[in-house]
């Protein structure tokens, strides 16, 4: 036991000291080709910086040179800008507009005393059972409330006869009343009476007075319109502007519009104008068209218009087509304005076709003077004209083009004759050719875009 409590042999050994490696660092040793190679590298780096060194220099110095610069650039800049601007300013087409009404004159005196005697009055202020207490003095006004209200006209055609006197009041309600309300129930109380929704009530009841085409001429006359004549020179009107202030025609020209239009519809049931009074209102009414004022009214007027046109025959109508062309031709300049009243003519039924080919064709010859009368002359002169000439008018020859393109439009005579249709090509390749698209002249770029346009359409037929 004692000996295997000794220790060991191997615990009396001391420890084996082993000493750390030691590393000996090698000395470079630097030679005469190492700093003949040192010398040389900087040396030759020296070169390369002094570039950028005189660069910077230099950009300092020149911060002046380049403000200079910049300002003639953009000088040169705003000048080119200036000159395009003027150029599309140049470009763009005049407004269209006539001074179609002037001062408005006194309005009539709505006093009609003859109101107060009238026989549907009358009823109610004898009618022993009635609950209305009338004094004679009363009676306008309470028939103004009949009117307004729509009990009016239920009373007449119960009746079963418009007074005189209640027709020339309620008419002259229409036409001159300065009260909204007034003015529009006596329109719809003569549109109902001309026009019914149901056609039984047309034989129930007889008019004592209708009014004629002089009482809605004299309305016009009262609002101020100024061609009202073919005489009327064209000097005295003036081409204005949507912002103007001139003077203008009164709210009622909405009734005046409306009843015509009415009038005419109600051909089939009473004779209310000639054709030759007809003629004359189609032509009153474009001239409305122009009057920039009347802008908001331009369905109204484009339904008046219709119904206008639709009062004709057949047979007639082609007569008085040229009457209306001649007489439109005599008013209305052969500007921009012109273009205006053949552009209104629109609708695809023959006869509004038909309006606008010879409103085009008259308003060709008015451009020639009335010189020329005949197709192939109007053409042939319109191909003499030299489009390089640096005084040729384009806007007149952009006006030229749209008239024969609408005098063309859907008239026979360009299947009947051959001769026609060529010359119009001829007319547009000299337009679309002789005009380059560098062509900085006013309407120049006009006149070649609808050449080309029109030329396009004539050849894909």
């Amino acid at each position: 036991m004692t000996e295997m409590d000794e220790p060991l042999d191997f615990e009396f050994e001391e420890p084996t000291h082993v000493s750390p490696t030691i590393t000996k660092k090698k000395k470079k040793v630097i030679g005469l080709d190492d700093l003949l190679n040192d010398f040389y590298q900087v040396k030759s780096d020296i070169p390369k910086k002094e570039p950028k060194r005189a660069k910077i220099r230099k950009s300092y110095d020149s911060d002046d040179d380049v403000d200079t610069r910049e300002a003639e650039l953009h000088n040169y800049v705003d000048k080119c800008q200036q000159q395009m601007n003027e150029i599309s300013t140049d470009d763009q087409m005049p407004l269209w507009g006539l001074q179609v009404f002037g001062d408005q004159k006194a309005m009539p005196l709505l006093t009609f005393p003859e109101i107060r005697s009238c026989v549907l009055l009358q009823t109610f202020m004898g009618h022993e059972n009635s609950l209305f207490e009338l004094k004679n003095e009363e009676g306008e006004a309470f028939l103004e409330g009949l009117l307004v209200h729509g009990w009016l006209l239920k009373l007449v055609k119960n009746h079963g006869l418009v007074e005189k006197s209640i027709a020339t009041w309620t008419f002259s309600l229409m036409l001159y009343s300065p009260k909204e309300e007034l003015r529009e129930a006596a329109c719809e109380f003569w549109c109902s009476l001309l026009l019914p929704e149901n056609q039984v009530d047309v034989v129930t009841f007889e008019m004592e007075w209708l009014p004629n085409h002089s009482e809605l001429r004299q309305a016009l006359e009262v609002y101020g319109f100024l061609l009202d004549s073919s005489s009327k020179s064209l000097s005295s009107m003036e081409i204005v502007d949507g912002d103007s202030d001139s003077a203008g025609p009164p709210q009622n020209i909405k009734s005046w519009i409306k009843y015509v239009s009415v009038c005419c519809q109600a051909r089939s049931t009473c004779s209310i104008f000639s054709t030759s009074e007809v003629e004359d209102l189609i032509t009153s009414v474009i001239c409305l068209f122009l009057d920039r004022q009347l802008l908001g009214l331009s369905s109204a007027l484009n339904d008046c218009l219709h119904s206008l046109v639709s009062f004709f025959s057949d047979d007639a109508f082609h007569s008085s087509c040229q009457k209306i062309a001649k007489a439109v031709t005599c008013r209305v300049p052969t500007d921009i304005n012109c273009l205006r009243s053949v552009e209104i003519a629109t609708g695809g039924d023959p006869r509004t076709k038909h309006l606008r080919s010879v409103l085009s064709f008259r308003f060709l010859v008015a451009c020639f003077d009335n010189k020329l009368h005949d197709e192939e002359r109007i053409l042939r002169s319109l191909i003499s004209i030299n489009l390089k000439d640096k005084n040729c008018d384009l806007l007149k020859m952009y006006i030229h083009l749209v008239l024969v393109e609408n005098w063309l439009f859907c008239n026979p005579l360009l299947k009947d004759k051959p001769i026609i249709s060529e010359m119009w090509g001829a007319c547009l390749r000299n337009c679309s050719c002789q005009i380059t698209s560098t062509d900085l002249r006013s309407y120049a770029s006009k006149v070649r875009s609808k050449a080309s346009y029109l030329l396009q359409g004539s050849t894909t037929r």
